[in-house]
């Protein structure tokens, strides 16, 4: 389908621009980044691109000739399209060659620019207002992807300053002339009306907010053509959905001083793939390189392209390319997975979280559990000590054996250690270990490995799950050296514990090898404040590091 090209609106002073010169004529194949022509605007020469493939069925301004902002330049389709009918309606709307709606324009605008200014005189501030530009024909507004200067930041002649991101792409925002940003009105990420204010530019202590005043009343407009040498506006920005004007480009690439002719889009893809630009054969306007060039182009294929500017480097690294085949699966969430997601996402974002972190010297852990296990019925891992210490550390700090129940705190007289374990795929689940501080080592190895077994059969009933005052989750099997863990409501507190790792401590002044564990302890401050959760992890480390004392 045939695509209409108005005039832009490339600054905030401009009513018309004057087709400097046409790079294409009709019948003429034109490629995505390809350069129409060139439009001499109240700023600056800019040059027009197009976005799409297609044909030049339809040249409406001929060169040297002025056409108002959205009058009509051009039309690009397809090859022997019929745009009959697209023509008459562009005829009879006077829209051709923009004569009548120049005169239209020309004529309506003077006394509505100078009537304000009687009430709001911005003559004396030497700055000028920066407005989001229409960047394509169907573009009512545009995002302000990033800044790349802030308030107060000297801006020089060619700088880009932002980067915009419109209905067809990413453009860069570039300044035209010496200055100082004053003023910000758009935030990264905030979306923004055409002609909507984005900046202010201008001399430095200007006073910026009555010339924003004045533009707001519709009364800026005169006055910024008195100060015109002052003025920085808005980039150029592009027609119709299929052709723009590279806002970069007459910086980069009209000029004759041996610099690379490429587009801003093309660049800036070339950039983030790592590319030596000067490596990337142009196929557009006098070998300008598009975005098409840099899609195809090889690194290890490509031979070198034309030198480039004196004092800019090549990237040390170039990176090859990668071809590779997107795929995915979507698998259905398990009714035990939506369960989980809920409850952690309950609690995650209802109870606020804090950590406390300790490491444990294992060593004495260590030569207690081979003992142990000489004379247990059952082997007794560091996970089932771990188990056993904090029902032991919870029954001498019982304020830690707690649960936030939201009028009241609820003081558990038992100690039930909820212990989580993984079934693959579905997720996890945190059998009870009940009345775990009166149970001894080997007791609760056995009842923990039966859970652990029914688990993996998933024969797990609910009052199995149920009635946790405090739990523990273990990472430390699977090489994980330190993490923290999410509550597992009602409870007030888990412990997240570590894996065993050799390392070097100081011992008696000393530098020997030594064992750690490092816990982290997850609290619910609503009910658990951080001086109860150092102190329990306290008593916790001393129950560990001294194992005997588990035993009285």
């Amino acid at each position: 389908m045939a695509e209409v090209i108005r005039m832009p609106k490339m600054s905030d002073t401009m009513e018309e621009g004057v087709i400097a010169s046409w790079l294409k004529k009709v019948g003429d194949t034109v490629k995505s980044g390809d350069i129409l022509a060139e439009v001499e605007t109240d700023k600056a020469t800019m040059e027009l691109e197009s976005y799409e493939d297609g044909t030049l069925l339809y040249i409406g301004v001929k060169e040297k000739e002025a056409a108002p902002v959205d009058g009509i330049i051009a039309i690009i389709g397809k090859k022997g399209e019929n745009i009959d009918g697209l023509l008459k309606d562009v005829k009879s709307g006077g829209a051709g060659n923009g004569a009548a709606e120049k005169a239209a324009e020309s004529a309506t605008p003077a006394p509505a620019a100078s009537a304000p200014a009687e009430k709001i005189d911005t003559s004396g501030i030497k700055a000028t207002v920066v407005t989001m530009p229409k960047m394509s024909d169907t573009m009512t507004e545009g995002v302000i992807a990033s800044w790349l200067s802030k308030v107060g930041d000297t801006v020089k002649a060619g700088d880009i300053i932002a980067e915009v991101e419109t209905d067809k792409a990413t453009m860069e925002l570039e300044s035209y002339e010496d200055g100082t940003l004053l003023y910000i009105g758009v935030e990264a990420g905030s979306s923004v009306p055409v002609d909507g204010v984005i900046a202010i530019i201008g001399e430095k202590g200007a006073d910026y907010k009555t010339l924003l005043k004045a533009h707001e009343a519709g009364a800026g407009s005169a006055p910024a053509e008195e100060s015109a040498p002052q003025a920085a506006s808005a980039p150029a920005s592009t027609s119709s959905a299929p052709a723009a004007p590279s806002q970069a480009a007459t910086a980069d690439h009209s000029s004759d001083n041996g610099r690379i002719k490429i587009s801003p889009l093309a660049k800036k893809m070339a950039e983030d793939k790592g590319y030596d630009i000067r490596q990337i054969a142009g196929s557009g306007d006098g070998g300008r390189i598009v975005r098409k060039d840099v899609e195809s182009f090889s690194p290890s294929a490509q031979p070198s392209a034309p030198a480039a500017a004196p004092g800019k480097e090549a990237p040390k690294v170039v990176l090859p390319s990668i071809v590779g085949e997107e795929s995915f699966e979507d698998v259905p969430v398990s009714q035990m997975r939506k369960v989980i997601a809920k409850g952690v996402s309950d609690s995650k974002f209802t109870a606020p979280h804090f950590y406390v972190t300790m490491e444990i010297n294992m060593d004495k852990a260590i030569e207690a559990r081979g003992s142990l296990n000489d004379i247990s019925p059952v082997k007794i891992s560091f996970n089932d000590m771990v188990v056993k210490a904090a029902a032991a550390a919870l029954r001498l700090h019982p304020d830690v054996n707690v649960s936030w129940r939201g009028d009241k705190i609820r003081m558990n007289k038992h100690i039930h250690v909820a212990v989580a374990m993984a079934i693959p795929p579905d997720g996890l689940l945190m059998p009870v270990v009940r009345f775990a501080d009166n149970k001894s080592l080997s007791h609760i190895s056995a009842e923990v490995k039966d859970f652990s077994q029914k688990a993996k059969n998933k024969k797990l009933q609910p009052t199995d799950w149920e009635g946790a005052t405090f739990s523990i989750s273990n990472l430390g099997m699977f090489g994980v050296d330190e993490f923290t863990a999410i509550l597992n409501a009602p409870a007030s507190c888990i412990l997240a514990v570590g894996g065993i790792k050799e390392t070097a401590i100081v011992k008696n002044g000393q530098l020997v090898p030594g064992n750690i564990m490092k816990v982290t302890l997850t609290c619910d401050h609503r009910a658990v404040d951080g001086a109860m959760g150092a102190a329990f992890l306290q008593t916790l480390k001393k129950f560990l590091e001294d194992p005997i004392k588990l035993l009285v």
